[in-house]
């Protein structure tokens, strides 16, 4: 039987080197990855490009990150509650790249399906469009997205079992499962691993194919 579980977050986040881009489910700080987070803290990998809708706050979530100067560029839809974020943003010292909300989303999904891009209207004759390619379908311009490309994603899921198939609970769901699979490597944060065979196939949101880890936050 296949096993991706792991006995610890660091074996979980083992291969983890500065320099990396890495996807963070969540939405504020509902379904955040916090217990990858925090090792992430430890580890005091630096240089990062981080992909996450929002930054959390600032003592909490990738808010950490922030405070240690770890995360070079952020990838999001928001700024959010995080006035440590917001001063980075402002002074220069963290590029940041704001994209709308569900072209985040899309751009997560697509990685996750091998799909190398895709067109949407959002964002067209704003600034977001700056160096896009555009093409007009039914009467209407869209731009060309590209899935993104990264090294580690980090999610948090209610339950789980040892062959990486997860459910969520509620909203946090949200981006937690576009970014399961979409990066190489795939680690889980469950609240509740559980044997393979327990969990109802009917109740799987994610099947294990897309996920690589799995550990008991």
């Amino acid at each position: 039987m296949i096993t991706k579980r792991v006995n610890s977050v660091a074996d979980a986040l083992s291969g983890v080197t500065s320099g990396m881009t890495l996807m963070l489910g969540g939405f504020g700080l509902c379904g955040i990855p916090e217990n990858a987070i925090a090792e992430l803290v430890r580890l005091n990998v630096n240089q990062l490009t981080c992909i996450s809708n929002n930054a959390g706050v600032d003592d909490f979530g990738l808010g950490l990150l922030l405070q240690k100067k770890q995360i070079d560029k952020m990838i999001s839809s928001y700024v959010g509650e995080n006035a440590e974020f917001e001063r980075q943003m402002l002074s220069g010292e963290l590029a940041v790249e704001l994209i709308p909300q569900g072209t985040l989303a899309e751009r997560c999904r697509a990685a996750q399906m091998g799909i190398p891009a895709f067109y949407t209207p959002a964002g067209y004759g704003t600034e977001v469009a700056d160096g896009k390619e555009s093409r007009d379908f039914n009467g209407k311009p869209h731009l060309l997205e590209h899935a993104f490309k990264a090294d580690f994603s980090f999610i948090k899921a209610w339950k789980g079992d040892e062959a990486g198939n997860l459910i969520f609970k509620g909203t946090a769901r949200n981006f937690n499962a576009p970014m399961a699979g979409a990066a190489r490597i795939c680690v889980a944060e469950v609240e509740e691993l559980v044997p393979v065979g327990t969990l109802d196939p009917n109740t799987v949101h994610v099947p294990g194919i897309f996920v690589q880890r799995i550990f008991q936050g």
